[in-house]
C-alpha cells in the first residue's frame, strides 16, 4: 500500500521577527504538512550574521500558527540539557495546542561548542551522549516521574507536570546516519530524518538513502518492530528550481523509502548549504502546482 507523502518547510533563525511570521503564515496558508527552524549557537556558515535562539522563536511562532505541525529540525544535544529539553518540548506542545513535532539530533557544528564553552565530544561519546539524551527526553515525556542516572546525565526524580497535550508524547524524529544511531531510531522514533550528505554528488546521496533506510528496516525487523511505523523523512532537494525536477526528485526518493520531503526557504534568493525554495512565487508553484500532482498519484486509504 503506497505511504502518505508529507510535505514541510525549514526557514532560518536569521530572519527578521515580523518577516519570520509572515513565513510561517504563509506556509501554513499554503497547506504544507509541517514548518521548521533550526537550532545551532550562530549561523555555522555566516556566523557574525543575525541570528536567533531556535527554541525560544519555536515557542513564539508556534503561537502565530494553528493547524500546521511544528518544531526544530533538529534539536542539537550539544545546546541542550535533556530534562530541560523534555520540559521545553512539553511546554511548546501546550502553546501550539498538541502540534509538535520533537526532532533530535547528535549536533557536531564546531561553533556550538566553542562559542558556548562546551568540549568538543568525539563520536564515540558523541553517539554515546545522543543515546542517553534520547532515552531520558522519551522517559520524560512518557512519565510523570522519571529518574534516570547514565555515564553522562542524570536525572533524579524529575516531575512533568502538565502532561504534553499529545500521548503518549510528541512524536519523536531522530536524524541518523550510522548503525548505532539508526539502531536507536528503530527503538525510539516515529520518524527518521536524513540529509543525504554534504559535497556528494545526487546519485551518491540518493544511495547513501536507500543504504540507510534499509540498515534501518534491519534494525526494526531485529528489534520486532514494524518498519512501517516510522516515518522516513529527508531534508533536502533538487539543485534545478523547476517543477519537473522537484517532482522527479520526489518519485525518485519515494522509490527508496522516502514519504517526507523538508524543503529550505532561504532568504532572498541567497543559495544555501542545502537546495531549497529560493522565493514566495517558487513556493506557491510547488504548493498549488506540484504536491497536488504528487499526492494524487500515491493517494493512500490510510
Amino acid at each position: 500500500m503506497s505511504q502518505k507523502l508529507h510535505f514541510g518547510i525549514i526557514t532560518l533563525t536569521d530572519l527578521p521577527w515580523p518577516e519570520a511570521v509572515q513565513r510561517w503564515r504563509c506556509v501554513e496558508e499554503l497547506g504544507f504538512d509541517s514548518v521548521w527552524d533550526c537550532d545551532h549557537f550562530v549561523n555555522p556558515a555566516n556566523p557574525t550574521s543575525d541570528w536567533f535562539e531556535g527554541w525560544t522563536l519555536l515557542a513564539a511562532l508556534a503561537a502565530q500558527t494553528t493547524r500546521i505541525r511544528v518544531g526544530a529540525l533538529v534539536t542539537s544535544i550539544t545546546l541542550q540539557n535533556p530534562a530541560l529539553l523534555a520540559r521545553k518540548a512539553m511546554t511548546v506542545d501546550h502553546i501550539s495546542s498538541g502540534r509538535l513535532e520533537l526532532a533530535l539530533g547528535s549536533g557536531g557544528a564546531p561553533l556550538d561548542h566553542s562559542m558556548t564553552g562546551t568540549p568538543f565530544w568525539e563520536m564515540p561519546e558523541r553517539v554515546n551522549r545522543f543515546r542517553e539524551v534520547v532515552q531520558i527526553v522519551d522517559a520524560m515525556l512518557t512519565n510523570e516521574v522519571t529518574s534516570y542516572a547514565g555515564q553522562y546525565y542524570r536525572v533524579e526524580k524529575a516531575m512533568m507536570y502538565p502532561r504534553p497535550v499529545q500521548r503518549p508524547r510528541p512524536p519523536l524524529t531522530i536524524a541518523a546516519h550510522g548503525p548505532k544511531t539508526l539502531e536507536l531510531t528503530a527503538q525510539y522514533a516515529d520518524c527518521w530524518n536524513s540529509y543525504g550528505g554534504w559535497g556528494l554528488s545526487a546519485a551518491k546521496a540518493k544511495e547513501l538513502t536507500r543504504q540507510r533506510n534499509e540498515t534501518l528496516n534491519e534494525h526494526c525487523a531485529r528489534l520486532g518492530r514494524d518498519p512501517q511505523a516510522i516515518r522516513r523523512s529527508l531534508l533536502g532537494g533538487p539543485t534545478d528550481p523547476s517543477l519537473a525536477a522537484f517532482e522527479d526528485f520526489v518519485e525518485s526518493y519515494y522509490e527508496i523509502g522516502i514519504h517526507e520531503f523538508i524543503l529550505m526557504w532561504m532568504r532572498d534568493n541567497k543559495p544555501g548549504v542545502l537546495s531549497g525554495i529560493r522565493d514566495r512565487a517558487q513556493l506557491e508553484q510547488v504548493a498549488t502546482e506540484s504536491i497536488p500532482k504528487l499526492r494524487a498519484r500515491h493517494a493512500t486509504t490510510k
